[in-house]
């Protein structure tokens, strides 16, 4: 029996993308006379995507803008944004080497993130990680957001595995619920962006560092020759 596709977030999860973003979320909010956003405030309201993360910087300092000029700002984000990408985004410590054990055990790997598509695989370029993942999928690359169950379902199928058999690797609520809602388990890593505890979200298991994550994999790798 092959072995399941592991389907990882990508901000708070793979990389540590949250200097680059929140610097680009402060020097566009300057850009327009704004106030910036703290790092430890801003760090919070990743996850969903630029325009989530540009109205919540906003809210958070009691602004609101007409939505004609919401999308001119997210549109100057997303060119800032781009041209700065990696500038300091990191992967997580140890990742590297887990995925090359987990590559080596003949595992393959995914990327099922809310960023957009031309994002995630520009910065996984620059980072040198695109060429480890059999598909990279954004919430622009099916029209689906997570949690929706699709976009998860749909990313495991197009890098050939089976969405009934797959493991889901995040941070994030949107993280856990796609993976319950697709039926899936779930392993949660505790380090990423989320401002509530990974536990409330009933994760299958929750490591705190990358070099647990083979083993996370293997004890639900054996929970699917069961079924």
């Amino acid at each position: 029996m092959s072995l399941p596709i592991i389907a990882f977030d990508l901000d708070g999860t793979l990389v540590d993308t949250a200097p680059d973003l929140i610097a680009t979320l402060n020097w566009v909010f300057a850009e327009r006379g704004l106030p910036p956003v703290t790092y430890e405030e801003a760090r919070s309201m990743i996850g969903a995507g630029v325009k989530p993360l540009l109205k919540r910087g906003l809210t958070a300092q009691g602004i609101t803008l007409p939505e004609p000029e919401l999308e001119a700002l997210y549109n100057t984000y997303l060119e800032r944004y781009a041209a700065h990408i990696a500038d300091t985004s990191r992967p997580f410590p140890g990742l590297i080497a887990a995925l090359d054990r987990l590559e080596a055990d003949g595992y393959s790997f995914a990327v099922a993130t809310n960023k957009l598509e031309w994002l995630s695989v520009k910065l996984l370029d620059e980072l040198d990680l695109s060429r480890r993942f059999k598909a990279i999928c954004g919430q622009d690359t099916f029209g689906v957001p997570k949690p929706n169950p699709e976009m998860l379902r749909k990313t495991i199928a197009k890098a050939g595995g089976d969405p009934a058999r797959a493991i889901m690797v995040g941070d994030s609520e949107a993280d856990f619920r796609v993976a319950q809602n697709a039926g899936l388990p779930v392993i949660a890593v505790d380090f990423g962006y989320t401002p509530r505890p990974v536990q409330e979200f009933g994760p299958d298991i929750i490591i705190s560092h990358y070099d647990a994550l083979p083993g996370a994999v293997a004890e639900l790798t054996a929970q699917f020759a069961k079924v």
